[in-house]
């Protein structure tokens, strides 16, 4: 009887601070903003995980009765798990990137983003941000403007940055860890504070805390271990490499960071085959085509490829070469793949390649066989 009472006093006890905290609403988010623009009041958002152990280390802050007072009072509140379709469809819609969980949104009830916080986990952070979010002078909407007007606190250039990657605005974020990276004194750059600069907020290789990483790699590794240091080194150098910026960075700058891949503890075949695509497209864009045409046929020779790949690569080069000095070696890709026993599909789809290349070359004859034997592949799949 008594175990009875027990659970019953523990299942009131759970009712009561469900009740007393955040009221987060179940209704779908159209619903959640109807509501929002009828009160006037903004969005508090909730983006977690169910299976997030941080996240569910919030769960009784958020049921805390005082937090919940304030946030019932001042927000319409909901929940968004970030690993369904519509979490996501919400948050691309908006431009919107999750560095960690749980991430706090606020919003107005136009859906517009006024301020974000990755709190700490007490009553008082998750009011703070709230209060932060219903001042105009404190909200993260601001910190672009008080970028511009000269605000340069380590502190602001940090929450400025993550602000610029929850909202994906790359340009912002790098041009506030530049000028963070001005700041510190190199003899900091690897204290506990700049490893996490490192880890969540920096995104260019060019960033002088991150060249100073490069040139002190065993600093690192020693205060933060190999395999996190790799990881960290990595993602900036990939990040940097497929990102709007790295689309345009000429060869010397790829060749850099395949090098940089390598001093980090990528094995250099790994590295290359990455910087692979980069690189043959900054050749195409500085019209240096035989550089080019070299290392895409050193990777066919040196890594043998399937049919798939070479039909990509054929196309890459049909499509995107500036001259036709390569065409010899795309005959010869093409030619090989033939070899490779290609299905009636891929033999119609080479033979168009071939034309292609023949066309580029000024072989008009060739051409015209090659996509006479197309076609003829083409109709014999009907």
């Amino acid at each position: 009887m008594k175990k009875v009472v027990f659970l019953f006093f523990l299942a009131v006890q759970a009712a009561v601070a469900q009740k007393a905290g955040i009221q987060f609403r179940a209704t779908p988010l159209d619903k959640v903003f109807q509501e929002a623009r009828r009160t006037g009041k903004p969005v508090f958002v909730e983006v977690f995980s169910p299976t997030c152990h941080v996240c569910e280390s919030f769960v009784p802050t958020l049921n805390d009765a005082r937090v919940g007072r304030f946030y019932n009072d001042k927000f319409i509140s909901t929940k968004l798990d970030i690993g369904l379709p519509t979490t996501k469809q919400f948050l691309d819609r908006r431009q919107l990137f999750v560095p960690s969980l749980p991430l706090f949104l606020y919003f107005d009830p136009q859906q517009n983003l006024i301020h974000f916080a990755m709190s700490n986990n007490s009553t008082d952070e998750v009011i703070r941000h709230g209060t932060n979010a219903l001042n105009p002078q404190a909200r993260s909407q601001t910190m672009k403007a008080r970028y511009q007007q000269g605000e340069r606190a380590a502190n602001f250039l940090i929450d400025y940055a993550m602000y610029a990657r929850v909202t994906r605005d790359t340009v912002a974020g790098m041009a506030a860890m530049n000028d963070y990276a001005k700041q510190q004194n190199p003899a900091t750059f690897a204290n506990q504070t700049n490893w996490l600069v490192l880890q969540k907020l920096i995104l260019d290789y060019e960033n002088p805390m991150f060249q100073y990483m490069m040139a002190h790699l065993d600093t690192y590794r020693k205060a933060y271990g190999a395999e996190p240091t790799l990881r960290v080194a990595e993602n900036i150098l990939m990040s940097s490499l497929y990102s709007g910026r790295g689309a345009q960075y000429p060869p010397a700058k790829i060749l850099q960071i395949q090098q940089q891949l390598v001093k980090a503890g990528i094995e250099p075949r790994v590295a290359a085959n990455r910087t692979l695509l980069p690189e043959v497209n900054a050749y195409f864009r500085t019209h240096q085509t035989a550089k080019a045409t070299e290392r895409m046929d050193a990777q066919a020779t040196t890594n043998p490829l399937t049919v798939p790949e070479y039909l990509y690569i054929s196309r890459l080069f049909n499509r995107n070469s500036p001259d036709a000095s390569d065409v010899p070696t795309v005959v010869k890709w093409i030619n090989k793949a033939l070899t490779l026993k290609p299905s009636v599909k891929e033999q119609a789809d080479l033979y168009a390649e071939l034309a292609n290349a023949y066309r580029r070359g000024g072989k008009a004859d060739e051409a015209q066989k090659a996509a006479q034997r197309s076609k003829e592949l083409t109709q014999a799949r009907r």
